[in-house]
C-alpha cells in the first residue's frame, strides 16, 4: 500500500524532494550494507556492460552469447527502434511528471492493490521495508485487451499514440532478442517465444528525484526482474547499476542505445546457462533522472521450466518448474529483499 501524506494522499517522493528537505525521512534510509559506495562507483571500470550491434551486417551471437552467460545485461544498437520515438517517449514521460501534482493524482494506482497501473510510489503489497526513492507510472499495454488509454495521461496531446507505438516497437525487439537468444543456445529460433506464449508487457516510467542524502537511499533496491526480458531507456543522468562479480557496475549512458536486462524465466528456460540480472537504481542529490523499462512476460497460467535439450550430464536439471502467476505472487508478497526468487526454484544435487 501507498505510504500516505499528512493530508491523506499518498506521498510521493517528489513532493518531498521538492519540499527541500536536508535529512532523508527514515523510512528511505537503506540499512549500511546495502548502501551505494560512491568512491567505489567513481573508480568502477569504464568498460561497463557490453555493447551488441543488430545490425543485420553483423553476427550477433558471440557477443551476446558471452554478454547474457556472463552478465545478465547488455546495450543494443541499431536495433531498429527509431530514434526519434525513443526521445518522445522519454520526453511524454517528463511533460508527466513535471505536471502539477493534482494533475498527476488523477492517474493515481489503488493504494490497496500491489502494482495497479497509474502513478504511484511502492509496489508491494507488504508495508514494512525501506521505500525507495522513486516515482512511477506503469501502463498495461499487451495483450491488446489490457490496453486502456483512458487511464493513460491525455499530455501531451499524442502521449497516448506515443505510448501505443512504443509498446508495439518493444515487441518487435524483445521477440527479435529472444529468437537470437534461443539460437545462441542451440534452440529452434522460436523456443522462447513459443515458451512464453501470450506476451503480457507493461511499461513503466520512473521518475527519481533529486535525493538530500542519496549516500543513504536506493532509487531501486537490488533485484533481479520476474519475467522473460526487459528493455530500457535511460536519460542521460545515468542511474542504473547491474551487479557483477560481487560488484556493482554502472551502466553508462548510450546515446540511442536500449539496455537488455535478462529476467528470472529467461535464467530458468536456460537451465542456468545464461543469467538474470540483479541490478539496481542510485539517486544523486542534483538532478532528476527519468528511466522508461518495457517488462515483457509470459502469462500467468504459463509454466516455466528448463528446456529438456539443455539439461544433460554436465549440466543436470537445475531449476523446478513453476506456474509464473506463483512466481510473480511470490515476489510481490515477499519482495526482492536484495535477492533473487529464482534461487528458490534451484534444485540441489
Amino acid at each position: 500500500m501507498e505510504a500516505a501524506g499528512a493530508i491523506g494522499i499518498p506521498q510521493r517522493v517528489q513532493a518531498l524532494s521538492e519540499a527541500g528537505l536536508s535529512h532523508l525521512p527514515p523510512q528511505y534510509v537503506q540499512p549500511p550494507d546495502l548502501r551505494p559506495d560512491p568512491c567505489r562507483r567513481e573508480a568502477a571500470s569504464p568498460g561497463g556492460v557490453p555493447v551488441v550491434d543488430l545490425d543485420p551486417s553483423v553476427d550477433p551471437l558471440p557477443e551476446l552469447r558471452g554478454a547474457c552467460a556472463e552478465w545478465g545485461a547488455f546495450q543494443v544498437v541499431n536495433h531498429g527502434v527509431p530514434a526519434r520515438l525513443l526521445e518522445e517517449m522519454k520526453a511524454a514521460g517528463l511533460g508527466f511528471f513535471r505536471s502539477p501534482m493534482e494533475t498527476k493524482l488523477q492517474y493515481a494506482c489503488d493504494p490497496g492493490a500491489a502494482a495497479s497501473e497509474g502513478y504511484g510510489s511502492r509496489m508491494l503489497a507488504k508495508d514494512d521495508g525501506v521505500l525507495d526513492w522513486r516515482d512511477y507510472l506503469d501502463h498495461h499495454t499487451l495483450p491488446e485487451p489490457r490496453r486502456n488509454p483512458s487511464r493513460w495521461p491525455d499530455f501531451p496531446n499524442n502521449y497516448r499514440d506515443i505510448v501505443v507505438e512504443y509498446s508495439n516497437n518493444m515487441k518487435e525487439l524483445a521477440q527479435k532478442l529472444l529468437r537470437i537468444i534461443s539460437e545462441s543456445l542451440g534452440l529452434p529460433t522460436s523456443y522462447f517465444e513459443e515458451t512464453v506464449g501470450e506476451v503480457y508487457q507493461n511499461i513503466t516510467i520512473s521518475y527519481y528525484s533529486p535525493c538530500p542524502q542519496p549516500d543513504l537511499a536506493l532509487g531501486l533496491q537490488a533485484h533481479s526482474d520476474m519475467g522473460a526480458i526487459t528493455l530500457l531507456v535511460q536519460d542521460d543522468v545515468g542511474g542504473l547499476e547491474v551487479l557483477k562479480d560481487g560488484e556493482w557496475i554502472p551502466v553508462r549512458p548510450l546515446s540511442n542505445a536500449i539496455i537488455v536486462i535478462l529476467a528470472d524465466q529467461t535464467e530458468i528456460i536456460s537451465n542456468g546457462l545464461f543469467k538474470s540480472s540483479i541490478h539496481r537504481a542510485v539517486v544523486n542529490a542534483h538532478r532528476a533522472r527519468l528511466s522508461v523499462a518495457t517488462f515483457y512476460d509470459p502469462s500467468k497460467t504459463r509454466r516455466i521450466s528448463p528446456a529438456p535439450q539443455l539439461v544433460t550430464e554436465s549440466c543436470p536439471l537445475k531449476y523446478q518448474g513453476v506456474f509464473y502467476g506463483d512466481y510473480v505472487s511470490s515476489w510481490y508478497s515477499k519482495g526482492p529483499e536484495g535477492k533473487r526468487n529464482i534461487d528458490a526454484l534451484l534444485i540441489h544435487h
